[in-house]
C-alpha cells in the first residue's frame, strides 16, 4: 500500500513539473505582412530574461504545412514536434505555412503564381522580423526537405546567424525526383515523365500530362517546377559563409545519405549527422515500405532521439560565439 501512494506521489510529481514546463513556454499564433499576403505561423519561446536563440522552420515540398504535415500524405506533426523539441532546449522556434498553403493559402490561392524566388523572400521576411524582435537572440534557419534548399539560398540575404539542413537533398530536384519516379512507375509512364522533366529543365511548359502523372507534372505546377529545377542545392548550400548542420537518416527512402555526403563535400566545415534508422519524416522506422508509409501518419510516433542531442548542441554552439 505505501509504495502504491510513493509510485502515486511520484506521477502527481511529474505531472505537476511537466505542467508547469509546459506554462514556461510562450505558445503563440504569429503572421507576417509580406506587402503580397498575409502569411500565418506558430511561436514557440521559452520564458527567459535574457534574448533566446529563434529557429525558423521551413517546411518541405508541395502543400506541406507548418507542422509538417501534408494532406496527399497523412499527418505525422514532424516540425510541429520537432519545435516542442527545441522549446525544451530553452530555444526558441516559428514554424509557419508557405504562401498558398493551409492558412497562407490567400497569399497565393494559385499555384502558377508560386517560385522558389518567392518562398525565398518570404524566409528573408520572417528572418528580418525575428531579428527585430528583442526576445530573439541569433536567428538559425532550419529548413526540412525542399525546405533545406530555400534555408539555404535565404541565409545570406537574412543575415542567419546558422543553416541546419534536415533531410535535404544535395541534388537538383530533377534529378531527385527522377530517381524517386524510377522504381515508382512502369516504363511507357517512366518515359514519358522523363520527357517532362527535360522540358521543365530547360525552362518549357509542357501540358500534355498523363492522367497518371498529373499530381506531380500538373500545368498549374509547372511554373514552380520550372523555378525549383533551376537550382543546385549543393552549390547554394557552399556559398553559406555561416556555420551549418547537416542532418540525414540511413532509412530515408526520399532523400540518400550520398546526399548527405555530396553537402559535406561541397561545404567541408559543416557538421555532418548521420543518424542510424532515421526515416524522411525524423522517426527511427525499419526499411520496410508498409512500415514507412505508415510513419508519414502516426503524430504519435516519437522523433528520432539524436535530433535532441545534435540540433541543440549546434545552436548553442552558435550563441556562445
Amino acid at each position: 500500500m505505501m509504495l502504491n501512494l510513493l509510485v502515486l506521489s511520484v506521477t502527481l510529481f511529474i505531472g505537476l513539473f511537466s505542467g508547469l514546463a509546459q506554462a514556461t513556454v510562450l505558445q503563440r499564433p504569429i503572421s507576417l505582412d509580406t506587402g503580397n499576403g498575409e502569411l500565418f505561423g506558430s511561436l514557440l519561446l521559452p520564458k527567459s530574461d535574457t534574448p533566446v536563440p529563434v529557429v525558423l522552420i521551413i517546411s518541405g515540398s508541395g502543400p506541406t504545412d507548418r507542422d509538417g504535415n501534408n494532406p496527399e500524405g497523412g499527418r505525422n506533426d514532424s516540425l510541429k514536434r520537432l519545435a516542442w523539441l527545441l522549446a525544451r532546449h530553452d530555444i526558441a522556434s516559428v514554424r509557419y505555412d508557405k504562401r498558398g498553403v493551409a492558412a497562407s493559402l490567400a497569399a497565393t490561392p494559385d499555384e502558377r503564381n508560386l517560385s522558389v524566388e518567392a518562398y525565398v523572400a518570404d524566409a528573408v521576411a520572417w528572418s528580418r522580423k525575428l531579428a527585430a524582435d528583442p526576445r530573439m537572440g541569433p536567428v538559425i534557419l532550419l529548413g526540412h526537405s525542399e525546405g533545406a534548399l530555400i534555408a539555404s539560398l535565404a541565409a545570406p540575404q537574412a543575415n542567419a546567424a546558422g543553416v541546419i539542413s534536415l533531410s535535404g537533398s544535395a541534388r537538383p530536384i530533377d534529378q531527385l525526383l527522377r530517381q524517386q519516379l524510377a522504381s515508382r512507375l512502369p516504363a511507357p509512364l517512366m518515359l514519358r515523365s522523363n520527357e517532362l522533366l527535360d522540358s521543365l529543365k530547360a525552362g518549357r511548359p509542357d501540358a500534355n500530362v498523363p492522367p497518371a502523372l498529373q499530381v506531380i507534372f500538373r500545368p498549374s505546377v509547372q511554373p514552380y517546377l520550372i523555378s525549383l529545377f533551376r537550382q543546385d542545392p549543393a552549390q547554394a548550400f557552399a556559398a553559406l559563409k555561416v556555420p551549418a548542420l547537416i542532418i540525414q537518416g540511413s532509412h530515408d527512402i526520399q532523400v540518400s545519405v550520398d546526399d548527405a555526403r555530396q553537402l559535406k563535400a561541397a561545404k567541408p566545415d559543416a557538421e555532418l549527422a548521420l543518424v542510424e534508422g532515421m526515416n524522411h519524416v525524423l522517426r527511427i522506422v525499419p526499411k520496410d515500405v508498409k512500415q514507412q508509409l505508415a510513419s508519414y501518419k502516426d503524430p504519435n510516433r516519437p522523433l528520432a532521439a539524436e535530433l535532441g542531442t545534435r540540433i541543440p548542441a549546434f545552436i548553442r554552439s552558435i550563441a556562445t560565439r
